[in-house]
């Protein structure tokens, strides 16, 4: 975690905590959003680090439970499932342009020749 952001900044470098849960865990723990990490007391970083192990799930625990219900979504061989399993935009994206992200780099295919008729 960042030491010289402010606290509600710092807080987003963990997996699993954007701004809205970083101001909730703040407010727990009564510290301003403005206190930067370095600044804390260690009675305060105590009581974040509590706060985020006993009431959130974050980081290796969230990853895992993210992959365990991709995979899921695999076996039971869903629409969801096989979008993923293929490589492809999950929600409902279009395919035709753009989804590069999922699809990855481009795979380029010959065009057919045209037949030289003469009449």
């Amino acid at each position: 975690m960042p030491e010289d952001k402010r606290g509600e900044i710092a807080l987003t470098e963990i997996y699993g905590v954007g701004r809205s849960r970083a101001n909730e865990i703040l407010g727990k723990a009564e510290i301003s959003e403005d206190k930067r990490p370095r600044k804390w007391t260690e009675s305060e970083t105590k009581r974040v680090r509590r706060i985020i192990e006993e009431d959130y799930t974050v980081e290796g625990q969230l990853r895992t439970e993210v992959q365990m219900n991709i995979k899921r979504l695999k076996d039971i061989g869903c629409y969801r499932g096989k979008r993923h399993r293929e490589g492809l935009p999950v929600n409902g994206q279009r395919t035709r342009t753009n989804a590069r992200t999922r699809k990855g780099k481009r795979k380029t295919v010959a065009g057919r020749k045209q037949s030289t008729q003469k009449k």
